[in-house]
């Protein structure tokens, strides 16, 4: 699994014109499912996003996490993470997940969120033409692949 994390002061989105997402203070959340990720991945990812610590403190140090600051989540699924640009300049999607597996993890990671103490979590339309319009805060934005945990977990 992919994932870009932005901090974010607020952040929705639309599809023709109807907001189906809206947060405040919290996590814009990108999510790009590849073909081989598991439950096990949605797992690791979730606990990671709500334990990452990138909300100041009382000194402004990055050292809370979105539940610590009882920050929200909204989550949008983005095939397009999981592009492949190594050969021309048109991209490859074929390592993405087949749609049903890549909603089903979609939606399981969202509810891990939850299970992980994120108190609101919010979603896009899995394959829908979506706007995202948010407020980056910092700017912060944070990156996480499963892939490169797993390859480090092997060496």
């Amino acid at each position: 699994m992919k994932a870009v994390i932005q901090r974010v002061s607020r952040a929705d989105v639309t599809i023709d014109g109807k907001t189906v997402g809206k947060i405040d203070k919290g996590y814009m959340i990108l999510l790009g499912v590849v073909e081989g990720d598991t439950l096990e991945c949605a797992e690791l990812l979730a606990a990671k996003v709500a334990k990452l610590r990138v909300f100041e403190d009382e000194n402004g140090k990055m050292n809370l996490s979105i539940n610590d600051v009882g920050g929200e989540a909204l989550v949008v699924s983005q095939f397009t993470l999981c592009a492949d640009c190594k050969k021309g300049n048109r991209p490859s999607f074929t390592s993405s997940a087949q749609p049903d597996t890549a909603n089903d993890l979609y939606i399981k990671f969202s509810q891990l969120l939850r299970d992980n103490g994120v108190k609101k979590v919010e979603n896009g339309v899995f394959g829908a033409d979506m706007q995202v319009s948010l407020i980056n805060d910092g700017p912060v934005t944070i990156i996480f692949d499963t892939e490169t945990w797993r390859k480090n977990n092997e060496n």
